[in-house]
């Protein structure tokens, strides 16, 4: 049966909206026609004809809802309509092509993102002093875990702690018994293990202090060498010496006297390059090697952030034991007790110890594998005027070292107030820093005197404001960011055999004018003496002070941060006098830049930054150590600063300083801002 033309129009007329859509037999179109069964011959029961004259309806009809497959593929065979297909298609590849072309060139263009060690500050924390939480009078690892906020609140990212491992204290730590354990005085390793938890939880880092230069002479591998046991018979530096004069050579120990201590066990000598309770470890046994190796791989595996590694320039000696030359070659023999009587061409930064310091970074880097879990490596070595040796503890372009070495420089600080002195110091790291490297500054630690006591707390503030503005990672000792000043101490250091003068910089943290300055809040006990300033310098009082020297700390800190020049722009200097150091901060591409106005003399004065061209006329204080001057509008040729007094101010130039300068310039790695896509990239 055929379904006529004019019966199928009237249909559709009086059933559907459609014209040209009818149901045949509770399916199909008008535009189909269903061929019936014929008696006796074979049909394919799918079969479904098309009318001409119900095509030809079919054709002039629009697409509608719900239509059939077949009349679906009628339409999409249309030119129109497959036209716009492959228009549609081919822009569609075109787009994702200039997406994935895009994301490649922004990829390969962009410069590396800064590490978590590079954003934030090194806090150092010396455990005994930091918080006591169980009374002894001696700060622990629970007490740090108490105290985390303190480091949320100065948006401080990085810990270093200062060793906790289980030690007979004659060196309050540095002489360590065992490597893999925490001594009791501090807590246990489940204490350990839930600080490190609750840092991580927070986004904080922790840095352990590694100490491979020496153990204590408690420790076990020290005992078996000194009895000869085979295996550990060469742990440790041992030479044949006379009992009466036990003094194989002329070398002398850091803390004084002959490095060399005769033991009656064994019979010889053994080497101590620091305390005769601290023998020195014989790196040239690969054995050593491989055990410091495992206990890296000990503290790294339970989640250790990174190492601080200590004394590094003393873990080689000379193998030959020749006598190290004087300084006077006059003076005689006998008389030559101190470090500084000779020059250490033997016992320090000998051939190997790069190659030692290069294979715990390449162990340290397996585990930096994991996404966001980079291991930090950190050098301390005191080189004094030798700053080349330093440099080379960066490793070089094809072998990677230390992240950086510590910079001592401007612990020289307080021997002169001047701009002319500060720019010295800055320069001297900055001038021989290898290119591309990233720079570390550091003013106080736990061997050198309180800032704001070598300085005096007139400076402490621009100092911090030094510390935070320049280029790399700044470290601070703890007490630092609230001006905490050292004691008086009279009578040698409790839990050491010897008299040190750095036990007045390691009095507890001034937490609040509570008892014990809220070291301690469970008895009268301290194991150094509280500064009797406490009730005015300390964390709870100054957090309440808009103006003090811990609220600048924490907005220089949170300023630093957040501004792309702070974080990773230009350095250059701009002036330097006997009373000012100036230098500004800038990115090239961004329109805002930063000039640090620093009076390190001891009056106030007037700078003239006329000369600078690139600067505005006038120049608006974002930030002073004087808050009176926040928000003053200068000129800039009579910049008034105080004595002691820092300015940070923000101003809006399209020139640049650095291209002009470059002698004056420096950064770590060039980048360059985007503005119209808010990116950064090199340039």
């Amino acid at each position: 049966m055929t379904l006529k033309k004019e019966t199928s129009s009237m249909e559709l007329g009086e059933c559907t909206r459609n014209p040209g859509y009818q149901d045949v037999d509770g399916g199909g179109s008008a535009a189909d026609t269903v061929t019936a069964a014929v008696p006796g011959e074979k049909q394919d029961s799918t079969a479904v004809k098309l009318d001409p004259d119900a095509a030809e309806e079919y054709t002039q009809l629009k697409p509608y809802a719900g239509m059939p497959k077949e009349v679906l593929l009628l339409y999409s065979s249309q030119a129109r309509y497959r036209v716009s297909r492959e228009i549609l298609f081919w822009l569609t590849v075109a787009c994702t092509l200039a997406l994935v072309v895009l994301t490649a060139t922004v990829i390969a263009l962009s410069p590396r993102c800064l590490s978590w060690w590079q954003t934030s500050p090194v806090y150092q924390i010396y455990p005994r002093s930091f918080r006591d939480s169980d009374g002894d009078g001696v700060g622990d690892l629970k007490g740090i875990q108490e105290q985390l906020d303190h480091f949320q609140y100065l948006n401080i990212k990085s810990v270093w702690i200062s060793p906790f491992y289980r030690s007979p204290m004659k060196d309050f730590g540095y002489d360590v018994e065992d490597f893999r354990d925490i001594d009791p005085l501090f807590g246990t390793m489940e204490d350990f293990e839930a600080l490190l938890a609750e840092m991580h939880n927070k986004g904080l880092k922790l840095i352990m202090d590694f100490i491979p230069n020496h153990t204590s002479d408690r420790h076990r591998w020290f005992n078996l060498s000194r009895t000869g046991d085979p295996h550990y018979k060469d742990y440790y530096i041992w030479v044949d010496c006379n009992q009466t004069v036990p003094r194989p050579n002329n070398w002398v120990s850091v803390f004084g006297n002959s490095s060399w201590t005769y033991d009656e066990v064994r019979g010889q000598c053994y080497l101590h390059q620091f305390l005769k309770e601290q023998p020195d470890l014989n790196f040239r046994n690969p054995n050593v090697s491989k055990e410091m190796i495992d206990i890296i791989h000990f503290w790294l595996g339970k989640g250790v952030d990174g190492f601080r590694m200590d004394a590094v320039k003393h873990i080689l000696e000379a193998a030959h034991l020749r006598d190290e030359p004087q300084v006077d070659p006059n003076k005689p023999p006998e008389s030559v007790t101190t470090e500084w009587d000779l020059y250490h061409d033997y016992t320090t930064s000998q051939l190997g110890l790069h190659d030692l310091l290069r294979d715990w970074r390449a162990e340290m880097d397996i585990y930096s594998r994991e996404p966001g879990r980079y291991r930090f490596m950190v050098t301390e070595s005191y080189d004094y005027h030798e700053v080349d040796k330093t440099m080379m503890y960066y490793g070089t372009p094809l072998v990677k070292e230390s992240d950086f070495p510590f910079n001592f420089y401007l612990l020289d600080l307080p021997q002169n107030t001047s701009g002319l002195w500060v720019q010295h110091l800055v320069h001297l790291w900055m001038a021989n820093m290898p290119r591309g490297q990233w720079a570390n500054w550091v003013v106080g630690n736990h061997d050198r005197p309180r800032i704001a006591s070598s300085a005096g707390q007139t400076y402490i503030r621009v100092i911090n404001m030094l510390l935070l503005t320049l280029p790399g990672t700044p470290t601070t000792y703890y007490g630092e960011e609230i001006g905490m000043e050292n004691i008086n101490v009279t009578d040698m250091c409790p839990y050491t055999t010897h008299s040190l003068s750095n036990c007045s910089l390691r009095s507890p943290m001034q937490w609040s004018g509570d008892m014990n300055a809220g070291f301690n809040n469970k008895t009268n006990i301290t194991w150094l003496p509280v500064h009797p300033e406490y009730r005015s310098i300390n964390v709870e009082v100054q957090k309440e002070d808009e103006s003090s020297v811990l609220a600048q700390y924490r907005f220089l800190n949170m300023l630093r941060q957040s501004e792309l020049p702070l974080q990773r722009g230009w350095f250059c200097y701009v002036h330097a006098d006997a009373s000012v150091f100036a230098f500004l901060r800038e990115l090239d591409g961004l329109n805002q830049a930063f000039l640090m106005v620093l009076n390190f003399g001891i009056e106030s004065v007037i700078t003239d930054l006329s000369s600078i061209r690139e600067l505005p006329d006038q120049l608006k204080v974002l930030m002073s150590t004087n808050q009176v001057s926040d928000g003053k509008v200068l000129q800039k040729s009579r910049i008034l600063t105080e004595a002691g007094e820092g300015l940070v101010i923000q101003y809006s130039t399209h020139t640049r300083f650095n291209p002009n300068h470059p002698g004056q310039c420096y950064v770590s790695e060039k980048a360059c801002y985007l503005g119209a896509l808010d990116i950064l990239y090199k340039c």
